[in-house]
């Protein structure tokens, strides 16, 4: 097989980790795959204020938790395709309380968010629409599509099985994994190419 890469890609005697390295170059080459999957459809991931407010009531209608468990549930239910961010949800939490929608109660060291009977009537108004984490796991960027979820993950796992070769491989077992590597690039190549 001919191939276009030295005997070993990763540079000199070893695979070092300072900076410039071949080490660093296969972090950044991680890096950019990772950040590649990242290019969402227009609207991307962030979600508006109000929605955060919405999740935060429409998930506090099925038991009290603390703002790290809601983060989680939104996480998990829009399939990670939108996970707040601690920054947005527990100053949504400060205000919720403010109005007097929620209250908190401290259980083993943290605050637990439940609904006060107002804040159960304002949740029930939004029983209709669908939550802001269904409506945003069935856009493009939903779970469901292997762009934005399985195949980034396969991705970042062939990369990191590369350096792992990299890192402990023989010299004979470099050339191999490269080959492999080159075989497995044509082949992705050739399903772009098919009709």
């Amino acid at each position: 097989m001919n191939n276009a890469f030295p005997s070993n890609p990763f540079g000199g005697s070893g695979f070092g980790a300072g900076p410039g390295g071949p080490a660093s170059a296969i972090f950044d080459a991680m890096e950019q795959l990772r950040k590649s999957f990242e290019q969402r459809p227009s609207g991307g991931s962030r979600m508006a204020k109000g929605d955060v407010r919405t999740a935060v009531l429409s998930l506090l209608t099925e038991k009290p938790m603390h703002g790290y468990q809601i983060i989680n549930e939104i996480a998990d239910r829009s399939g990670g395709s939108w996970k707040p961010s601690a920054g947005s949800v527990y100053p949504t939490l400060q205000l919720l309380a403010d109005e007097g929608l929620i209250e908190a109660q401290e259980q083993n060291g943290r605050k637990t968010y439940s609904l006060t009977e107002a804040g159960r009537a304002v949740a029930s108004e939004h029983t209709e629409t669908p939550a802001p984490w269904e409506s945003q796991s069935k856009g493009e960027g939903s779970h469901d599509n292997p762009r934005y979820s399985a195949l980034p993950k396969a991705g970042v796992d062939l990369a990191a099985a590369a350096a792992a070769v990299g890192r402990s491989g023989s010299t004979e077992q470099v050339q191999q994994a490269v080959e492999i590597l080159d075989d497995a690039r044509r082949r992705l190549y050739s399903i772009l190419a098919q009709d």
